[in-house]
């Protein structure tokens, strides 16, 4: 008796098994490359874990019970957010509010919990995981220059990766300095891609005087020296992580743009293109549900290779001191303190950012060759 054949994820052919559509194959062979796999969600569980760091790495307490009253300064940090601005009011408690006599400044809270604890009056501090923060410098009492990895503070605090010449905690500033580089990696290649696909897909499909006119402003465009611009920028403007988005945006959509109108000038050619024309479908269904889907395999197997260009991008501006303004903390401004004091015999200033830019490029990577390899059109071709 005979049986209906059904397609399986392999490309294969068996009687009664299911048929996959064509993103869960590629899903299922994404899942089957083990190294992009798990570096895709050791790379998203640290990314969402980093968006916590005012809870797990901080010099403010998680919270301070002081007289009857309770304060919550580290969720005051997280609250603070960089367009919305401070939806919990300012973090900022003097040190005489909370008991610390002479101390107009914010407080100290790790000298604050020693305090409690001697005067033994009920009231408590309970302090982040990791009780230092990114850019609390010598001016902190227990702050010292140049203190090695795994060093411990005069009051028996850990010192994880040490600390560099101003007294900063390097493993606080390197955890923020991952948040800070893959957010504006992220936000870079998405809104390049908001803007070079519609353009690109425009000029592909309708070509003529619109193509011409762009492809000129393109070149014009392109031909701009872009250090120099960041260099005229800088000096008009304090570089905040919005400007340098904007700038490296501005440059960045240019070659999407021209992925996707060579994607659309060779779909619009197709035969599935002139029978939609054919019996009267709109322009926008033909661009939006047919030619589009087609075009999206090469441009979503860059994006990961985006990615890895923005944060390599922040890091030589923050290198070359074109980048985030100080003391944000940052991968390059970091790496450029450890140059400056290598001889000095300060190895972990320059070994512990470059090797976390290592890790997080590395990883990249191999989700976006794991990502290539899915959206391959010869894995799933019957013509091979």
């Amino acid at each position: 008796m005979a049986q209906t054949d059904t397609i399986t994820a392999s490309g294969s052919s068996s009687a009664g098994e299911e048929v996959l559509s064509i993103q869960q194959r590629r899903w299922r062979k994404f899942r089957s490359f083990k190294r992009g796999y798990y570096s895709m969600l050791v790379l998203l569980s640290t990314y969402v874990i980093s968006l916590f760091l005012p809870l797990l790495v901080n010099n403010r307490a998680l919270m301070v019970h002081y007289n009857g009253r309770t304060y919550f300064p580290a969720i005051r940090d997280l609250l603070d957010l960089p367009i919305v601005g401070q939806l919990g009011g300012t973090p900022f408690i003097s040190g005489e509010e909370l008991g610390q006599i002479g101390n107009k400044s914010e407080c100290n809270y790790r000298a604050l919990k020693r305090q409690y604890e001697e005067e033994k009056k009920g009231n408590y501090v309970v302090m982040p995981l990791y009780s230092f923060g990114p850019i609390e410098d010598i001016s902190v009492e227990g702050n010292e220059p140049f203190m090695p990895p795994l060093a411990r503070t005069q009051f028996g605090e850990l010192r994880l990766f040490g600390t560099d010449d101003r007294g900063r905690d390097v493993f606080a500033r390197m955890a923020y300095g991952f948040q800070i580089s893959f957010s504006f990696a992220l936000l870079v290649a998405s809104l390049s891609y908001l803007i070079g696909v519609p353009l690109g897909a425009l000029m592909g499909y309708y070509g003529r005087w619109f193509d011409l006119l762009m492809q000129r402003l393109m070149e014009i465009w392109g031909s701009l020296p872009f250090l120099f611009l960041i260099i005229i920028v800088v000096s008009i403007v304090r570089p905040s992580f919005f400007v340098l988005v904007l700038l490296l945006v501005i440059f960045s959509w240019l070659g999407i743009a021209q992925q996707m109108r060579a994607q659309f000038y060779r779909e619009k050619t197709r035969d599935y293109t002139a029978a939609a024309i054919s019996i009267g479908v709109p322009t926008r269904k033909i661009l939006l549900k047919h030619i589009l889907p087609n075009s999206l395999v090469p441009i979503i197997t860059f994006f990961p290779f985006a990615i890895v260009g923005d944060i390599g991008a922040l890091v030589s501006l923050d290198f070359l001191g074109f980048g985030l303004a100080p003391p944000t903390p940052s991968w390059g401004e970091m790496v450029s303190i450890g140059m400056e004091n290598l001889t000095s015999g300060y190895w972990w200033l320059v070994l512990v950012p470059l090797g976390a830019l290592f890790v997080t490029l590395m990883l990249v990577v191999f989700i976006g060759e794991a990502v290539r390899e899915a959206f391959d059109p010869k894995t799933f071709s019957r013509l091979r």
